[in-house]
């Protein structure tokens, strides 16, 4: 029985995520968005839904999340409008969107492959209709007849790998718009036409080959697109994955064993530590702490929660948003200065066939395959260096916006230093009294503490303060471990040191070593020589970070900074219009590191400063972030000569096609021509000299 339109929108009702406060969104599923322009366009027609409250899409996953406000929830109404639109919508499924993207990428190939095998069987008959044959003139029915061949051949190549440009070109068509596909579309058919009509007619030339090149380079385009979007995708998976790998398990007698994920049973106890990812949905029992929320509601302050939702992260390009709004204006340039062509060729008495010609070669040699390689070729490229170097790249949003960095600061431990400190000769018995409370944190000197340790009881009832320490109940009495102001002590160390002590009771210090990375004075000198000042934020004591500074050859630091300290600080610096670039590992870190210009974190950075930051680098090596500036500065460079070449071959093509200088087969061997350069200008990018 088929499902009623009401039916419909009530069953879509059903995949509506709601609120205490009365609110709901939607996850939806949205294929065929490919572009910022058509990001734009959904944003701006959900937004203005009745009861709509905000939308967003999210391109790497098609995934389009729409919030309602209170007492709304019109899933029904939403598909409908994307239907409207162009774009067909279904809920989200992570699964479907998987496969979903998996099967595009299987049909590009496909297109691509059948493309490839036309453009070299168009090329054994065409070749010698314009060059002759064996260094002979081809006789007319000779001619003729090869001209056939290339159609037989190139012709069902050029409809079958046309395909989802045809597919994409109807949808806008039928939601009254016109995207860049619609004149790519046009210039295909037309030059099919043509070319039969030449070849039923007698004529001297057919463009066969002409339109399955075309195609071959656009689906070139389209599959580095699409790549680059799968690479994305697989970064913030293996970044952002919400769900981790393991989980903590807290056994008899409070050992904890790391087990799998999908080895938890429902009723066991886990110990999710601040900074640590939800590993399960669970119920909170014991404890609090904060929870890096912005993924899922925007806010960049944490709240606290007993459950995350997934929800990918989405980066606009600067660059992409460049050359979709060139693709933009193209369309209706194109179609104007193609129609102009056409018409006054005819007017000029050039005759219906020779001004369509005319026209049809202005519509290839204008096709904006250079533009859309221009980003994608670059970022795909930069990335793939910087993989190759133990740099992870979540967008090339991330490579754009490091580009334009001019300061960084560089948090101590775990990033001037190498996160493994050891605790000095200290007495069994402290280690002891403090190793429960020191299990329940992810801080490094914590770590370290609890190492010492070893397996042992779990504290009770334990809170995290980021910057400060952490507290909880041990054998009935409250504890704190942590900073020496903290604990209310008065400290004029030179080392790096963490109090423990019970409510009233005594205080013990321990004291750790962590040793330097070995090429930090060499990357700071590297930053000031490619024109970046540098500087030192660290909660530490100040005797270990001078130490640190002096080490680096870095004359600006700050000791005792807290998490607020260290965001207030990169917001004051934004507003002096400096671009800072935020390195930093710690729970400490995270507000500083989405506030900064950019951000990296090491691979051994907690899960919530892996998130805020933008690329993050393995190894000991810290040399890596000089790398990871190199290769963005490399890239803008080269993502602006690719524009500036695609502009420089449309401003001589155009109007060489316009008085008859370049037919439909020159037309698209330029246009191929143009965009091979484009492609091995991006090689170059990130290339070391």
């Amino acid at each position: 029985m088929a499902l009623t339109y009401e039916a419909a929108r009530t069953d879509l009702g059903a995949f509506l995520s709601r609120r205490e406060d009365g609110r709901s969104s939607l996850d939806l599923l949205v294929p065929d968005a490919r572009c910022a322009g058509c990001m734009a366009k959904i944003e701006r027609e959900m937004q203005a839904l009745p009861g709509v409250a905000a939308a967003r899409l999210n391109l790497t996953q098609k995934r389009l999340t729409v919030e309602f406000r209170a007492g709304a929830g019109d899933a029904g109404g939403v598909v409908d409008t994307l239907a409207r639109l162009g774009y067909p919508a279904t809920p989200y499924d992570p699964g479907q969107a998987r496969e979903a993207h998996d099967r595009e990428g299987r049909q590009l190939i496909l297109a691509m492959a059948v493309a490839g095998f036309g453009v070299m069987n168009t090329m054994m008959f065409s070749v010698p209709i314009w060059a002759g044959l064996f260094g002979q003139e081809l006789g007319p029915a000779t001619r003729v007849l090869m001209m056939w061949f290339s159609g037989i051949v190139g012709a069902p190549c050029a409809l079958y790998a046309g395909m989802p440009f045809f597919r994409s070109a109807w949808r806008s068509l039928k939601a009254r718009r016109a995207n860049m596909d619609v004149p790519i579309s046009i210039g295909v058919i037309l030059t099919l036409a043509i070319s039969f009509s030449e070849t039923v007619l007698g004529g001297r030339d057919a463009y066969f080959d002409a339109a399955v090149s075309l195609l071959f380079l656009l689906l070139i385009g389209r599959w580095l697109e699409h790549r680059l979007r799968a690479r994305a995708s697989s970064a913030a998976a293996d970044l952002l994955a919400l769900q981790a790998p393991t989980a903590t398990l807290i056994g008899a007698g409070d050992v904890l064993t790391a087990t799998p994920v999908d080895k938890v049973q429902p009723g066991d106890l886990l110990l999710v530590r601040p900074g640590d990812r939800l590993p399960v949905d669970g119920e909170i029992v014991s404890g609090a702490s904060e929870l890096d929320n912005s993924l899922l509601t925007g806010e960049t302050a944490p709240v606290a929660v007993a459950r995350l939702v997934e929800m990918g992260a989405q980066s606009k390009s600067k660059y992409v948003r460049l050359a979709d709004k060139a693709a933009a204006i193209y369309v209706p340039v194109v179609h104007t200065v193609a129609l102009l062509t056409f018409a006054g060729g005819w007017a000029l008495g050039l005759g219906p066939r020779e001004a369509l010609i005319r026209a049809v070669a202005v519509l290839i040699v204008t096709c904006p395959c250079a533009l859309g390689l221009a980003v994608p070729a670059v970022q795909i490229t930069a990335s793939a260096r910087l993989f190759r170097r133990g740099v992870l790249v979540k967008s090339g949003a991330a490579l754009e916006r490091l580009a334009d960095v001019d300061h960084v600061i560089f948090d101590k431990t775990g990033v001037l230093t190498l996160g493994r400190p050891r605790l000095r000769d200290t007495a069994a018995a402290a280690i002891a009294m403090a190793a429960p409370l020191a299990r329940a944190s992810r801080h490094p000197l914590a770590h370290a503490l609890a190492e010492a340790a070893g397996d042992g009881p779990l504290a009770e009832d334990v809170t995290e303060h980021p910057g400060e320490g952490v507290e909880g109940v041990v054998d009935g009495r409250r504890c704190r471990l942590g900073k020496a102001a903290f604990l209310g002590v008065q400290s004029h160390a030179a080392e790096t040191e963490l109090w423990f002590g019970f409510d009233n009771d005594i205080r013990i210090r321990f004291a750790f070593v962590d040793p330097m990375r070995a090429d930090v004075a060499q990357t700071v000198a590297a930053l000031r020589a490619r024109g970046l000042s540098a500087e030192i934020l660290s909660g530490d004591l100040p005797g270990p970070v001078e130490r640190a500074a002096a080490a680096a050859g870095v004359a600006r630091w700050r000791a005792g900074c807290t998490p607020a300290d260290k965001a207030a600080i990169v917001d004051e610096l934004t507003r002096q219009g400096r671009k800072v670039l935020m390195v930093g590992d710690g729970l400490n870190d995270a507000g500083a590191l989405a506030k900064a210009h950019a951000a990296m974190a090491p691979g051994t950075a907690l899960e919530a400063s892996q998130n805020a930051a933008d690329l993050v680098f393995s190894g000991e090596s810290l040399m890596t972030v000089v790398d990871a500036v190199d290769v963005a500065r490399s890239a803008r460079a080269r993502a602006m000569e690719n524009f500036g070449l695609a502009a420089l071959y449309n401003l001589i093509a155009a109007p060489a096609a316009m008085v008859g200088l370049v037919n439909p087969f020159v037309a698209a061997i330029a246009m191929s021509g143009s965009s091979l350069v484009v492609t091995l200008n991006a090689l170059r990018t990130g290339a070391r000299r």
